[in-house]
């Protein structure tokens, strides 16, 4: 049976990869406003209420909108921005995440999209806190870089857009000085710590792409673990699992650098564990725009229409 599928924000950069994901199944018939009416309220409200599901590709006050304009409880919503993250009413779409909630995600008529910082944090922090090697207490920091795109339009035409006063040539910046980030409540939240970490994030001169870092004193923690201890318990968390893989600790440390581009145009993430028994080194790779954004989008919605979870992917 084909499911009518509404992506309300579609002409955005997630909701166009998202699209790209979705075209061509059997399983989909996606539902698309006229471009002429895409501030038509009204036309909004008749496609939110009138398909199976709908994805938000929207700011967040304008999610939150959107939401409040669907009135068929029948109707299932993936909201990609970050309005309903922390949200106790709705269900956080990190399959993979520890203590699989693959069944709350297909049960729910509600689920939050991670955001990509997030999810590549939340994967390498929240297995090793429930192994108890970091307290929850403990002052995590993360530091990461992304590709420009996931700024969205603003970023975008900062790197691209030669005409606009932002525009800079810059090959790598960092942002977000003042410590204020709106992914730092979902980190805590689900990595399930009793203290927000520090996040440093950057961007660079590249479209998608990124890694996330948590650097972690081995030594100076409580039960003073090895790094064969962090591995394995990143390992077991992610055991079988399709789109997740933790790389070996012979392929961690066969490497020299890794490239932030290296998964693009996949829903994959990687993690790696570097470092030796004083210190390691935490590392998440993935696509922002993939396992970070629209990759995800799509794995949820398959979950939620009781479809095959990788269709598409």
């Amino acid at each position: 049976m084909t499911q009518r599928v509404f992506i309300d924000g579609e002409a955005g950069t997630t909701g166009l990869q998202i699209r790209e994901r979705l075209e061509g199944r059997r399983d989909i018939e996606l539902a698309s406003i006229d471009p002429a009416k895409r501030k038509d309220s009204d036309e909004r409200k008749r496609l939110l209420n009138s398909v199976d599901a709908v994805i938000l590709c929207l700011p967040d006050e304008a999610a939150r909108d959107a939401v409040k304009l669907i009135e068929n409880e029948a109707v299932k919503v993936i909201d990609a921005s970050s309005a309903h993250r922390v949200a106790p009413d709705w269900v956080y779409g990190f399959p993979e995440m520890a203590k699989d909630p693959r069944a709350k995600i297909a049960a729910s008529k509600r689920v939050s999209n991670p955001g990509c910082y997030p999810t590549g944090f939340i994967a390498l922090a929240r297995p090793l806190v429930e192994a108890g090697l970091i307290p929850r207490d403990w002052p995590l920091s993360v530091n990461a870089v992304s590709g420009y795109s996931g700024g969205g339009k603003a970023m975008i035409a900062e790197f691209e857009d030669e005409a606009s006063p932002s525009f800079t040539r810059a090959s790598y910046r960092i942002y977000a000085m003042g410590q204020k980030h709106k992914h730092v409540p979902e980190m805590q939240k689900y990595a399930e710590l009793a203290r927000a970490p520090v996040f440093a994030p950057s961007v660079g001169r590249f479209s998608k792409g990124m890694i996330v870092e948590v650097p972690l004193p081995l030594a100076a923690l409580p039960g003073k673990p090895k790094l064969v201890d962090a591995h394995a318990a990143l390992a077991a968390a992610y055991e079988g699992e399709r789109f997740v893989e933790v790389a070996s600790l012979a392929e961690a440390a066969t490497l020299k650098t890794l490239d932030p581009e290296g998964l693009n145009g996949t829903n994959r993430l990687k993690l790696f564990v570097f470092g030796h028994d004083e210190e390691a080194r935490l590392v998440a790779l993935l696509d922002n725009l993939g396992k970070g954004a629209s990759g995800a989008a799509v794995q949820n919605l398959n979950l939620m229409l009781g479809l095959e979870e990788g269709a598409g992917l």
